[in-house]
């Protein structure tokens, strides 16, 4: 590797770590920001705005954060493929920096009143759409500077950005936490993350301005046969929207539900689920992290041996046939009790069948109201195990614990089936059983070890997935077109497919009753895109994408001589 190209892959992979870190911080602050900006109280102990208006601010919230990316990959995956690689990602990394630096001076809605949400929206679009942008630009950007039979390797080290930013973002906020302590920080510290990202803002910018235009595309250029209508000819034209479809369902959906299940499922999992804390969850996810990364490198670089297909749908293959017993040793090693609670003791919902809704509620502001409904939502979000009888027609749902019954119609219904599933066995909150991390080196027992091996398994399961799949796509494609249509599945597949898992993961274990339901979203997309993968995705690891590139490009040459 040569010196000018360690510079290219520490300019795109040091910027995308920085726009990870800024992207995760929403996500990890998030209540700190809603109560400054959606859900402030006025002088009369009131909310400043009423519940409508606070259920369109977290819609459009949500809505920033996965479904506007796609949208990002559109206008600068065409920009990157009209006016150069170099320019479009520079321009994706200041509108990220700089959106979240003013995330961290913004005014709370105490102060500008509805202002302060109209703009911190406004920001997070940007956000959005710039996030869209970064991916597919930086790893076109260093597939074409990498020699051929190298890519994978290349590009693997942007794979690991995403991991390196939610790792960066969570040390910032737990040594900003742990320097101001928990009231400062919900008063003003949680704005310290943020305004750091102006630094590493800075780092970036300085860096990518010294990088080169890519030569495949400054090639294309000097000779005119670059495309003058990206979008057109990527997604208008079948042969390229079909090869696009199949990147999306063969390769992207099922490496988004691994890579979103081996993080952010498992993270949501043992806080959401198993009551853990959240400070232990971080730092078991955090070594975990710190443990598996190096697989992105190690597959991507094993890729450029045996090819991409094997690696990234053999880790679909083995996340989707071992998440059950792995997720059920979770559950057993990080609460015992709960454990065995889901295991002995029984617990049954009686509801009209015709009152019981499917909860799938991204943005939390739906609301599900229906006696069924009621009852189901809090049994989940006590991480109840149980199973639903049919009652007869409009009759209100009862839980039944033991010998216990709770009617859903009870003024006091949280509390009462609370009390009831605790009397049956079931731990309370305080239950001393479950698994704590009191400082980052706390790990050194059996219960520990074995959490984050589980764990450290799934990170690897990730890797294998995500650590070829920038090399991949960037094979798929012609350069004339490579950053929009690359861009465009990528974002589709991880900020939809992978950004919906948690939503859709609780929707479906509050339908059925089972803790481990949910885990039936990851892994029949994953066995989905094995199947679609298999058959339908070529192999593109021996591609010479300059020589293709010739190839397709002399007839356009030939026909311009003749002009």
């Amino acid at each position: 590797m040569t010196r000018e190209e360690k510079k290219v892959i520490l300019a795109s992979s040091l910027g995308t770590v920085f726009e990870w870190y800024d992207f995760y911080l929403y996500g990890s602050l998030a209540a700190f920001v809603a109560a400054k900006f959606f859900t402030v109280l006025g002088d009369d102990g009131r909310p400043i705005f009423d519940e409508t208006t606070r259920n369109i601010f977290a819609l459009l919230a949500f809505a920033a954060g996965f479904l506007v990316r796609p949208f990002g990959a559109l206008v600068f995956g065409r920009l990157g493929d009209l006016v150069g690689r170099k320019y479009t990602f520079l321009v994706t990394i200041l509108i990220m920096g700089a959106s979240t630096f003013l995330v961290g001076i913004l005014p709370t809605a105490a102060q500008i009143g509805i202002l302060a949400p109209i703009i911190l929206l406004v920001l997070r679009c940007l956000q959005g759409l710039a996030l869209g942008g970064e991916y597919g630009g930086a790893a076109t950007y260093v597939a074409e500077h990498a020699p051929h039979g190298r890519r994978g390797f290349y590009t693997s080290f942007i794979q690991i950005t995403a991991t390196g930013g939610l790792f960066l973002s969570l040390f910032v906020i737990l040594g900003t936490q742990a320097i101001t302590g928990a009231e400062a920080f919900r008063e003003w510290g949680w704005r310290v993350p943020f305004l750091v990202s102006v630094v590493l803002l800075g780092i970036s910018v300085w860096i990518r301005m010294q990088m080169q235009e890519s030569p495949a595309f400054k090639k294309m250029k000097e000779e005119g046969t670059q495309s003058k209508a990206p979008l057109t000819e990527a997604f208008g034209q079948w042969k390229n929207a079909r090869v696009a479809i199949v990147a999306l369902f063969g390769l992207v959906a099922g490496q988004a539900v691994v890579w979103y299940t081996g993080q952010f499922y498992a993270l949501f999992f043992l806080g959401n689920v198993l009551k853990v804390d959240s400070y232990t969850t971080n730092m078991l996810i955090a070594w975990a992290l710190l443990l598996g990364s190096g697989g992105f490198v190690l597959f991507g670089w094993l890729s450029d041996k045996i090819g991409r297909k094997p690696i990234i749908l053999g880790g679909c293959l083995l996340a989707a046939l071992t998440y059950f017993p792995l997720f059920k040793l979770l559950s057993a090693e990080a609460n015992p009790a709960l454990y065995a609670a889901h295991t002995n003791i029984p617990v049954v919902v009686q509801a009209d069948p015709a009152n019981c809704s499917f909860q799938f509620n991204p943005t939390g502001t739906a609301r599900f109201t229906n006696s069924c409904d009621i009852a189901k939502a809090a049994l989940a979000r006590l991480s109840v195990n149980y199973h639903v009888e049919e009652a007869p027609a409009g009759s209100a749902a009862v839980v039944r614990v033991g010998d216990a019954t709770v009617s859903s119609t009870d003024a006091n219904f949280a509390q009462a089936v609370t009390a009831a599933v605790v009397a049956a066995g079931y731990p309370a909150a305080s239950n001393p059983t479950v698994v704590k991390v009191n400082h980052p080196l706390d790990i050194f027992s059996g219960r520990k070890l074995l959490l984050i091996g589980v764990l450290t398994l799934m990170v690897i399961y990730v890797t294998m997935v995500y650590g070829p799949i920038a090399a991949a796509l960037v094979e798929l494609f012609p350069t004339r077109i490579r950053y929009t249509s690359m861009s465009l599945p990528y974002h589709i597949g991880n900020g939809w497919f992978g950004g919906l898992l948690p939503a859709t993961s609780f929707a479906m274990i509050a339908q059925t009753g089972d803790v481990y339901y949910g885990l039936w979203y990851p892994v029949v997309i994953a066995l989905a895109t094995v199947v679609i993968g298999t058959f339908f995705v070529p192999e593109t690891k021996d591609r010479d994408i300059f020589a293709e590139d010739l190839a397709e490009t002399a007839p356009r040459s030939a026909a311009r001589a003749r002009i």
